[in-house]
């Protein structure tokens, strides 16, 4: 089966935007070429200050933004779309196609996806990358698959930090719409006793389940399941993480406080800045009072506790 890819090329100045419209698209599979910051993104990432000759000489002023469309989701619709709300926002560019194999769309992003230091104490390795020197920091292998979550994408990446505060010795975590693993598995290299991950997709419970091997975390330390959070998971839980889209989480938050202890703390993420009211409300309608509040590329994660008088 072969795939269409679609590649749009902005000046960098757009690529936010830019790349939140693409997202629209398809919010499972986008990657972005920007080198605009190459040289300090060298330093302050990578900690290296010899760059490849290739990598100089790339255009600093355009951004190329990638995304794959299956035959089933009309990837001439796609383009329509994203030409139509492209130019609606005033944003100059241009967009080519080219369709290309399934074995190679499920392996060509690789090149992309690099080790990288999240927070304080995490380096995410994907599994084809030796992790070099992790500084001291626990070292989180993972191929992430076909299932969302690499770590690179801010929402994930602010659970993460999220979850270096909220982590504690003992710590019980739930992790709704798992996905790869991968919030599960950093909790419990943070320091958590237990990590149950639940998802509706069942080739995510698969990868989250052999990541979880990969990092030597297995059943009944970590346990992954296919279902839904209102009628098939039981237990009570310390953290419950949920990194999906504003959308779900306004309608599984009722959920939540029938598995949350008292005084234990609720992870929200995959948030767009101008949906951040509507979930808000929607928290605050379940009893949930918001605590915290971490921020970037216009994307929100939220930590909320239940209200004494929820």
């Amino acid at each position: 089966m072969d795939w269409t890819e679609l590649c749009i090329t902005v000046a960098t100045a757009d690529t936010d935007r830019a790349a939140d419209i693409a997202n629209m698209v398809v919010p499972y599979g986008i990657y972005i070429e920007d080198y605009s910051d190459l040289e300090q993104g060298a330093r302050e990432i990578a900690h290296i200050d010899l760059i490849d000759e290739e990598l100089l000489a790339r255009d600093r002023t355009r951004s190329l933004i990638h995304l794959y469309i299956s035959p089933e989701d009309s990837p001439a619709e796609a383009v329509a779309y994203l030409r139509e709300r492209l130019t609606a926002e005033g944003i100059g560019h241009e967009l080519v196609s080219q369709e290309v194999r399934e074995d190679d769309w499920a392996n060509n992003w690789k090149q992309y996806f690099k080790p990288l230091p999240v927070g304080e104490r995490l380096l995410i390795r994907p599994t084809w990358e030796p992790a070099g020197d992790a500084g001291g920091r626990q070292v989180l292998s993972i191929d992430p698959g076909m299932a969302f979550g690499t770590g690179g994408h801010d929402t994930t990446r602010l659970v993460l930090e999220t979850l270096e505060q909220a982590v504690r010795p003992g710590t019980a975590l739930l992790d709704v719409g798992c996905g790869s693993g991968i919030l599960s598995i950093a909790a419990l290299l943070l320091g958590a006793e237990t990590a149950v991950g639940v998802d509706i997709d069942p080739l995510a419970v698969k990868t989250a389940a052999e990541n979880g091997a990969l990092n030597g975390f297995s059943p009944p330390r970590f346990t992954v399941f296919q279902g839904d959070l209102a009628t098939d998971v039981e237990g009570w839980y310390d953290v419950v993480a949920a990194n999906i889209v504003a959308d779900a989480i306004i309608g599984l938050s009722p959920a939540v406080p029938r598995v949350l202890k008292p005084g234990g703390v609720y992870i929200v993420s995959g948030i767009i800045d101008t949906r951040e009211a509507d979930v808000v409300g929607a928290l605050s309608a379940c009893g949930f009072a918001v605590t915290g509040r971490r921020e970037h590329g216009g994307w929100l994660c939220l930590t909320a506790r239940l209200r004494a008088d929820g």
